[in-house]
């Protein structure tokens, strides 16, 4: 039962997600589980005046993700960035190339949840999640969001993200705050729910 963690990240913050997305999924018995991510289309300098090189040399060893290696998973957990309320161009340039797999519709049936970050706590972050889940039910994915049993979505205590659609994380506007326990603990839920749940449709 093999489990695909697809990540796109500028600063890291979607690699933590990610990284705990896919410890969640390995709690399920039977989960191999690999974590991918998708490539930067930026050019370097363009990177380096964003301040992102050095940031995304803690997730250069990650293998890349390919378009034909999806139809070997049997769910998926994937790490989208928010930009100005919907997917970042880089997600949605690697979906754009899966049309091969749609007319076969090859990834059909099998679960699939979205994860998000933007910079503030209304930047967007469930437009994204709901944009990307228009383009994974045309391929017959089926969506896992994040459902209230996950109590760390609850109350107003403290700065969090998450919501039904999916675990988020919040960067502030200069990409300084890292993921809090909570919203990685939203992340490790939606991935062990992700490998759950395919486990039984496999079955």
């Amino acid at each position: 039962m093999k489990i695909q963690v697809i990540f796109y990240s500028t600063y890291g913050h979607m690699y933590q997600m990610a990284k705990a997305a896919a410890e969640g999924a390995k709690e399920v018995a039977g989960a191999e589980v690999s974590l991918l991510r998708i490539p930067e289309t930026l050019p370097n300098e363009v990177l380096e005046k964003m301040g992102a090189l050095e940031a995304q040399k803690q997730f250069a060893d990650v293998p890349v993700a390919t378009v034909e290696q999806l139809e070997q998973a049997d769910g998926f957990m994937f790490g989208v960035p928010t930009k100005y309320g919907n997917m970042a161009y880089q997600v949605k340039q690697f979906l754009d190339q899966t049309g091969a797999l749609w007319a076969r519709q090859a990834l059909g049936g099998k679960p699939a949840g979205v994860m998000s970050s933007s910079a503030t706590q209304h930047g967007g972050q469930e437009a994204a999640i709901l944009a990307t889940h228009v383009s994974l039910m045309h391929h017959g994915l089926i969506l896992v969001g994040l459902p209230y049993s996950y109590q760390g979505q609850m109350g107003v205590d403290e700065v969090v993200g998450g919501s039904p659609y999916g675990a988020s994380t919040i960067t502030g506007g200069d990409g300084s705050r890292m993921p809090s326990k909570r919203e990685l603990d939203a992340a490790r839920f939606q991935g062990k729910r992700v490998a759950e749940i395919a486990k039984k449709l496999k079955a």
